[in-house]
C-alpha cells in the first residue's frame, strides 16, 4: 500500500486548477495598464511643452509617472521592499528561464527573456505607482483593489492544489506564503493610505507637509560634522563593536531595501526548489539502491561486483547525508553576506562622503558616468543573481568538504580502520608541520644572523642591510634546491586558497576576486562600483544641503519680489499704462545720450542744451 505523503503526490500530480498564474500574468497587464493611464492623468505636468490638440484638451494634465525614485527615496523605505517581495515568484520564474510563451530559436532567448522581465515590472507597476502617487485618496483605492486581485487569485491558485509532487503536503503553500505575506501587508498599507487621506480630505486631519529636499538623517549628519568632537567616545556594547553600531544620520535608500527583501525571498524559495530537485534524486536513488540490493541478494552476495556495489550504495548514502546537512550552512553564510554587504555600503558611502578613495582600485577612482548610470539599473538584479549563484556554488563546495571529512575521518572509524587513518593524518600533519617549520627557521635565521643590528633601540625591526654575507650567499645557494621542491607546494597551496576564496567570496559584489589589475572583468564590482558613485554624488548630505541653501534662498527672494510687486498693483494712485511708461523712459534714454546730443540738430533760435530741456518738459 502507498504512504500517504505517496498518494498526495500523486493527485497533485494531476491536478488542474482552474487558475493558471502565467495565463492570469498576461491578463494582468489590462487593470495595470488602466491604473497607469488613471494615475498618470491625474499627475500634473510641471513644464509646458509646445501646445498641440492634445495638450490643449488635457492641459497640464497626463505626466509620465514613475514607481519610486530609485536613488534619492529614503521615505516609505519598507512598503517599497515588500513590494518588491511580492513580486519574487515571478522573479524565480524568470530566473528558471520558465516563461517562454513561443517556440523561438536560442540565440532569441535573451529577448524572450527581456519581454518577460518588462511584462513582469508592467503587472506589477501599480504596486509602486500607487504608494509614490501625490493623489493618495484615488491611488489607495487603486492600489486596493489591485492588490485584492492578486491576492485572491493567489489564495484561489493554492487552495485547489495546496499539495505538490516533490515535497508532497503542503508544497504550493510553502512556495507562495512569502507572496502573500507580502500582499497582505500592501492591503494593510493601502488601506492605511485611503483611512488617512479620506480625514484629510474631510478635514479631520492636516494634509501632510511637501516632501523636503533635505532629508532629516542628512542634515543631522551635516549638523554632525560641523559640532566639535567629544573629547571621549562612549564606550560600545560587544554587539556594537563586533556585529553592526547603528547610526541615526544615515539611511539606506529604498532600492538596497528593496533589494535585499526580494534576495531573502528569492534565497528561501532557491532553497525549496533544490530541496524538492534533492527529494526528487533522492527517490530516484532509493529506486536505484532498490534494485541494487535485488542484485546483491539474486547473486547471494558472491558475485564479482558486491563489493563495487557495496561502495556505490555507501557513496550514494553519505552524498545524500551530507547535501542535506550542508543546507543549513550554505543558507546562513548567503543571509550574512546579505547584512555584510547593508554594512559595508554603508562604510563604503561614509568613506566616499569623506572624500576617501583610497579602498577603491586605482582604475574606479573616475569610473565612466554612463556606465555608473547603468550601474544602478544592474546591481539590485544582479546581486539577487549573484546570492542564488552564489548559494548553490557554496552548498556545492561545502559538501565536498563534507565528503572529504567523511570519507577522511568518519568512514574509517566506522570500518574499525581508525588507528591508520590517524597514523596518516599523524604523518601528513608532521609532514606538513616540518615544512612550515623549516620556512619559519629560514626567517629567523635571516632575521638573527643576516641583518645588521637595530641602529636605535625604539626601532621595531633591523634594518634592510646585509651581514654576514659569506654566509648568506652559502646560505642561499645550498637553499635554491630544496625551494624549488617547496615552491610545487606553495604553488598547489596557492591554487587552492584561490579557489576556496574565490568560491566563498563568489556571493559577495562589493568584494572582488580577481587579482590585483584585472579589477575591470569583474562585471559585478563594476556595478557595485557605479552603484556607490551615483549615490554618492545625488545623496551626498554636504552636496544636499547646499542645493537646499540655494533652493530656500531663491524662494525667498521670488516670495519678496512678489510681494513687493503686490503692493505695487495695490497702491491706491492713478493707474499708470506699462506702455507708455515705457515710451516715456525710452524718450529720456534717447534724450539724454551723449552721442546723441551731439549729432542732434537744434530749432533756430535754440541751443541745444536748451531744446534738450524743451522735449523734456514736454
Amino acid at each position: 500500500m502507498l504512504s500517504t505523503n505517496s498518494r498526495i503526490r500523486q493527485l497533485n500530480g494531476t491536478c488542474v486548477g482552474s487558475v493558471d498564474l502565467e495565463l492570469f500574468l498576461h491578463y494582468s497587464l489590462i487593470p495595470s495598464l488602466f491604473i497607469i493611464l488613471v494615475l498618470s492623468f491625474l499627475q500634473k505636468r510641471d513644464h509646458r511643452k509646445q501646445r498641440d490638440e492634445t495638450s490643449h484638451l488635457l492641459g497640464k494634465r497626463f505626466e509620465i509617472i514613475i514607481p519610486l525614485d530609485f536613488v534619492g527615496t529614503f521615505s516609505n523605505r519598507w512598503s517599497y521592499g515588500i513590494a518588491f517581495g511580492a513580486t519574487a515568484n515571478k522573479v524565480m520564474f524568470l530566473f528558471s528561464e520558465g516563461y517562454q510563451p513561443l517556440q523561438i530559436p536560442q540565440w532569441a532567448q535573451a529577448f524572450v527573456l527581456l519581454i518577460g522581465g518588462m511584462e513582469v515590472g508592467l503587472s506589477h507597476f501599480p504596486f509602486f505607482a500607487c504608494l509614490s502617487s501625490e493623489f493618495q485618496l484615488v491611488s489607495s483605492i487603486l492600489g486596493f483593489s489591485y492588490s485584492l486581485i492578486w491576492f485572491a487569485v493567489t489564495i484561489l491558485y493554492i487552495t485547489e492544489c495546496p499539495h505538490g509532487q516533490f515535497l508532497g503536503r503542503y508544497e504550493t503553500v510553502m512556495f507562495y506564503w512569502p507572496s502573500l505575506l507580502c500582499l497582505a501587508f500592501l492591503l494593510g498599507r493601502f488601506l492605511h493610505m485611503f483611512v488617512k487621506s479620506l480625514r484629510v480630505h474631510l478635514g479631520w486631519e492636516l494634509p501632510m507637509e511637501e516632501k523636503p529636499f533635505l532629508e532629516a538623517h542628512q542634515a543631522e549628519h551635516v549638523k554632525r560634522l560641523l559640532r566639535k568632537p567629544p573629547l571621549q567616545e562612549s564606550k560600545k556594547s560587544w554587539f556594537q563593536t563586533r556585529i553592526y553600531e547603528w547610526d541615526p544620520c544615515f539611511q539606506f535608500p529604498s532600492r538596497m531595501i528593496g533589494t535585499i527583501v526580494l534576495a531573502f525571498i528569492c534565497l528561501y524559495l532557491f532553497i525549496v526548489i533544490e530541496f524538492c530537485m534533492f527529494v526528487f534524486v533522492r527517490d530516484e536513488l532509493d529506486v536505484f539502491e532498490g534494485e541494487l540490493e535485488n542484485y546483491i541478494a539474486s547473486m547471494n552476495q558472491t558475485g564479482t561486483l558486491t563489493p563495487v556495489i557495496l561502495q556505490v550504495k555507501e557513496l550514494m548514502s553519505v552524498s545524500k547525508g551530507v547535501w542535506l546537512v550542508t543546507i543549513l550552512p550554505a543558507s546562513f553564510t548567503c543571509v550574512s553576506y546579505l547584512f555584510h554587504i547593508l554594512a559595508c555600503y554603508r562604510k563604503h558611502m561614509k568613506r566616499l562622503w569623506a572624500g576617501n578613495k583610497h579602498f577603491l582600485p586605482s582604475k574606479f577612482h573616475n569610473p565612466s558616468s554612463a556606465e555608473s548610470v547603468v550601474a544602478i539599473a544592474r546591481y539590485s538584479g544582479w546581486q539577487i543573481a549573484y546570492i542564488l549563484w552564489g548559494y548553490l556554488i557554496i552548498h556545492v563546495v561545502q559538501s565536498l568538504c563534507g565528503m572529504l571529512i567523511m570519507y577522511g575521518l568518519v568512514l574509517p572509524i566506522i570500518h574499525n580502520q581508525g588507528l591508520e587513518m590517524l597514523q596518516g593524518l599523524g604523518i601528513g600533519t608532521l609532514t606538513i608541520s616540518i615544512v612550515l617549520g623549516i620556512m619559519i627557521l629560514q626567517v629567523w635565521i635571516a632575521s638573527s644572523f643576516f641583518l645588521q643590528p637595530k641602529m636605535r633601540a625604539a626601532d621595531k625591526q633591523k634594518p634592510l642591510a646585509l651581514d654576514n654575507q659569506r654566509v648568506f650567499h652559502n646560505f642561499n645557494y645550498f637553499l635554491f634546491f630544496y625551494n624549488v621542491l617547496l615552491g610545487l607546494g606553495a604553488c598547489l597551496s596557492r591554487l587552492l586558497i584561490s579557489c576556496i576564496l574565490g568560491t566563498w567570496l563568489i556571493a559577495r559584489i562589493d568584494r572582488t576576486i580577481m587579482q590585483n589589475g584585472y579589477e575591470g572583468a569583474d562585471m559585478g564590482f563594476n556595478a557595485w562600483i557605479g552603484m556607490l558613485y551615483v549615490d554618492h554624488y545625488h545623496t551626498n548630505p554636504v552636496l544636499v544641503s547646499f542645493c537646499n541653501i540655494l533652493i530656500i534662498g531663491h524662494r525667498e527672494r521670488r516670495l519678496q519680489r512678489a510681494i513687493k510687486y503686490w503692493y505695487l498693483n495695490q497702491s491706491a494712485g492713478p493707474r499708470i499704462s506699462t506702455r507708455s511708461r515705457t515710451r516715456w523712459l525710452l524718450l529720456q534714454t534717447l534724450v539724454n545720450n551723449p552721442r546723441l546730443v551731439m549729432l542732434r540738430k537744434s530749432r533756430p533760435g535754440h541751443g541745444s542744451r536748451e531744446f534738450t530741456q524743451i522735449l523734456l518738459t514736454c
